[in-house]
Formats: structure tokens, sequence, C-alpha cells
């Protein structure tokens, strides 16, 4: 089987002033996933791959350069899905972990749970020789700056600097399909609180008999219509979006059932976001209600496509 990838760098309001830093991003996670997949590598080294890559970028709210929260520290989440098992590893307010999706690959191999959270995450990465990193590695000085001033009486729109979460789809040679989803979550969040990303069927699902997703957004309008988990039922059934007569080709069929979504979830949940996905062919598609979103696919010969 033709092995295939996309991944995002998040959706938002990005400024034409960032666009080339989440094109970096963006493409960092591509060559990175790719240069697994076109040895003949496994979806689950390159979806980590390509997650690790755009963790280590501080433009993007992901690992290094997350948003902080209320109390000014970086709360992580991460998981990463099977299409062939449906299992997940998933962790959540994580704050001593570079990488997240490191760790949530770990609870994937090494744990009977599929999400630990918290003290209990960073625990299990102690008990497996997994390394805790110092909290402060994980914010940056724009991060800082932008948190100090959102607590100054006069932040009233105060413009956030555009940092996004990210996420990866993979299908291997072999046929496996793997997708994953890391984030800092939301700017000034209330310590504790856990968005869509590392919910399965919500920010993140895979099934071989379907397709894999990753999305991004407003975690809470996410997790209301499950939007992970829609995209996949409608990948496995398209008549809805696409009528079992039409002569649309797959690719067509991928891309209608990415913006039937993220419709529902406008027209539903009253929220913007976005998701990427491969059916179960590895067709890419994506879509988003935001002003833009941050992704790229490998195309044809290795050809990398990226937007915006």
């Amino acid at each position: 089987m033709k092995p295939s990838l996309i991944v995002h760098g998040g959706a938002g309001n990005i400024p034409d002033a960032a666009v080339n830093d989440f094109r970096r991003g963006v493409r960092s996670g591509l060559n990175a996933g790719w240069s697994v997949l076109s040895r003949g590598g496994a979806a689950l080294d390159a979806v980590e791959a390509a997650i690790v890559a755009l963790e280590e970028d501080p433009a993007l709210d992901a690992g290094v350069g997350s948003h902080l929260n209320r109390d000014g520290r970086v709360q992580l989440d991460a998981i990463v899905m099977d299409g062939g098992t449906l299992k997940a590893g998933a962790v959540a307010a994580v704050e001593r972990i570079r990488n997240p999706i490191r760790l949530a690959r770990l609870v994937f191999e090494k744990s009977e749970h599929m999400m630990l959270i918290g003290r209990g995450a960073e625990q299990f990465a102690v008990e497996n020789g997994f390394p805790l990193c110092d909290p402060e590695e994980l914010i940056t000085d724009v991060a800082r700056d932008e948190w100090r001033k959102t607590r100054e009486p006069s932040a009233a729109g105060h413009a956030e600097q555009p940092r996004g979460t990210v996420g990866a789809v993979a299908l291997d040679s072999d046929g496996n399909l793997v997708a994953g989803t890391s984030t800092g979550g939301t700017r000034g969040k209330y310590p504790g609180r856990v968005g869509d990303s590392p919910l399965i069927g919500c920010g993140c699902y895979a099934d071989a008999q379907a397709g894999g997703i990753s999305c991004t957004g407003y975690g809470e309008g996410i997790m209301k219509v499950v939007m992970a988990k829609m995209a996949a039922d409608m990948l496995r059934d398209p008549g809805a979006v696409a009528p079992r007569e039409s002569k649309d080709s797959d690719t067509r069929i991928a891309q209608s059932v990415a913006e039937a979504c993220v419709r529902i979830l406008g027209d539903r949940a009253r929220a913007a976001g976005g998701l990427i996905l491969l059916d179960r062919e590895g067709n890419p598609a994506a879509a988003y209600t935001t002003p833009r979103m941050a992704y790229g696919y490998v195309g044809a010969g290795g050809v990398l496509n990226i937007a915006p």
C-alpha cells in the first residue's frame, strides 16, 4: 500500500505576519513523519516523529511555547490512536513532559489504561524510565510576556500571539493507520482544564475501516459533537454526504466528510475549528471554519503541499 501523511499546526486567526512560522512548523512535521514512512517505517513511528517536531516548534501550541494557564503554568495534553486495534494512549494536564506525544505512546504500549492525567501520568513516566523536564523549559519569553499582559488591568482587547494545537495522521505501506493530537490548550485556561485534544473520538480518532482524524479549534465545541468520531462514522458510510450513485472520487468524498463535520460543529455547537483526515485508502482532506488553518500533506512523488 502507498503510504500517506497529513499534519496540522492548528486553526485560528493566523495573521499574515505569522504564516511563515506556521508553514515552517508544518513542513518540519511533514519532513519528520515522511522520513519514517518513505523508508517503509510504521505509521505509529511516523505520527510520533511528526508531532514531536511540531511540539518542538515554539510557534505552535504544543510542547515548548504552549499557552500558559491562569496560574502561569504549561499543562499539556496528547493522544495517539491505532486504527487497527482501536487502542489509544493519552495523557492530560502534564507539566513536566517536554514531548507529551511520547508519553501518550508509552501509555498506549505499556499501560492497561488508555488515559492518565496530571501527577499520575508523570508518576507513570518515572516508573517507566521516561524523563521529566523542568516546567520552565516549556515556557518561552513570548508566552510569558503574553500571560503577563493579559493579567494587566488594560488587558482587554490584547491580541494573543497565534499558536495552534498540532496533529498528524499516517497510513504506512503495511496498511496501518494511526492518528495523534497534542496541545497546550487555551490561553489562560483554568488549571486542570482538559479540552478535546486528548479525548478519544473528540480531538482524535482512528479506525482502519474508516479513517484517521485529528481536530483543532474550540475544544468545548468539538467535544459537544464528538467531531473526530463523527468524521470516522461518515467515512465508514459516506452516503449522507456523498450519495452512493455519485461519481465523486474517493478524494472528493473524504473532502465532503471533512466539510460536513466542521459545518455541524458550527451549526450545532456554535463553535469554530477544523480537522485533517486520511480515509482508509490514505486520501487526505482538511476543512476549517476559522480564518486559516495550518496544515499540509505529502502528495504524489513525495511533494509537500502546505497551507496556508
